[in-house]
């Protein structure tokens, strides 16, 4: 069965659409890249970034002015950034996040093939510019990934052990338990999520419909499960694989997420700042022991231990090092065409009715925030 299974999925896995949705071209005015047909904002801004395996990506970066966090947004399966456009400019204003989304080798403009190991490549290089080019720091990040965006987010969230949130959009648990009820991990399997939710340290969001055809509602439960830190997740009843953003729930849910993380992050800074000045005050103390027999007034002060924070940090880095390099043994083989694709539909502004959107695409057109 493996081997057909991997030829199969190889062959149907990716649906980039085609032709993509959009064109870069260069600003005449202020030489800058921007995306053909959309007009540009300041913003907003588009680069090509290159990959470790030699392909170079498109992205888009989404700057908000109050943003406490960056959301790393990995979309689905026959989405490009042109599709995704309008969501990734509301999602920041109404998140109130910095916002970057990137277009997988193959995808839009993005050169090369989609591949599993070349999305892993791609969302590393993304995550290489939002710290070497707009200053995000590892604690700053949220990572969100869509359905099959679930595998480089997973992949990725695996080996960043001081990463702020993770989001599962309609995820899956690997590119083979779509397709069987299989009970255990073969080694021609991709994206197994279910092998490196575990090794994810920080909270981590699932959103899934109760009624997904593609991807069913029970692999999101099962990730939920498995994470290390569980935040509320939401079983949106009724929703399909296609259509989540269109329930008021969502947006409010997300906003309630990230408030909650970011409050949790600032009390750990504060805590972290005390630690660190009363790690500043023993000093000189060391110094004085080192030199002559401690005074009365030194001895008091021996009782108060340092935190031994530091410690725990380094062997969890390792720990997760570890863990990595025994869940990246798989093959760049790809999943087997599901009965139907990631869209989107358009959601009417004012009485948030759902209507039928373009074919085979993961797109939004309007987010309404209630």
């Amino acid at each position: 069965m493996g081997g057909v299974t991997s030829s199969v999925a190889a062959k149907f896995a990716f649906f980039p659409p085609s032709p993509a949705s959009y064109r870069l071209i260069t600003d005449e005015m202020t030489g800058l890249l921007v995306m053909n047909p959309f007009p540009h904002r300041e913003n907003v801004e588009i680069s090509k970034l290159p990959t470790r395996r030699g392909t170079e990506i498109v992205a888009m970066y989404v700057r908000h002015p109050m943003a406490t966090s960056t959301l790393l947004y990995s979309h689905g399966n026959a989405a490009d950034l042109g599709q995704m456009y309008e969501l990734f400019i509301e999602l920041s204003i109404h998140l109130k996040v910095n916002l970057m989304g990137y277009d997988y080798s193959g995808y839009g403009q993005s050169t090369g093939k989609p591949s599993e190991h070349n999305t892993y490549a791609d969302i590393e290089a993304a995550y290489k510019c939002l710290e070497e080019t707009y200053g995000a720091k590892q604690e700053d990040v949220i990572l969100y990934g869509q359905s099959v965006g679930s595998g480089p987010t997973l992949d990725l969230a695996a080996r960043l052990p001081q990463l702020r949130a993770v989001v599962l959009h309609s995820p899956i648990l690997s590119g083979l338990r779509v397709m069987y009820p299989v009970k255990k991990t073969y080694w021609f399997d991709i994206y197994k999520n279910i092998d490196k939710i575990p090794l994810v340290n920080c909270p981590v969001l699932v959103i899934h419909g109760t009624s997904d055809e593609v991807v069913d509602c029970s692999h999101g439960k099962q990730l939920w499960e498995l994470s290390k830190e569980k935040y509320e997740p939401l079983w949106l009843e009724g929703g399909n694989h296609c259509d989540l953003e269109q329930y008021p729930e969502y947006i409010k849910h997300l906003k309630k997420f990230i408030a909650t993380v970011e409050r949790s992050l600032s009390s750990r800074k504060s805590t972290c700042q005390s630690e660190n000045q009363s790690s500043d005050v023993e000093m000189p103390r060391q110094s004085v022991d080192r030199r002559e027999k401690p005074r009365q007034s030194v001895d008091r002060r021996e009782k108060e231990k340092p935190p031994k924070g530091q410690s725990k940090k380094s062997k969890l880095r390792i720990t997760f090092e570890q863990h990595l390099d025994r869940s990246r043994r798989s093959v760049d083989l790809h999943e087997k065409a599901r009965k139907s694709v990631d869209h989107y539909s358009h959601h009417h502004q004012n009485n948030h009715e759902i209507e039928r959107g373009r074919k085979s695409v993961d797109r939004l057109d309007r987010v309404r925030s209630e």
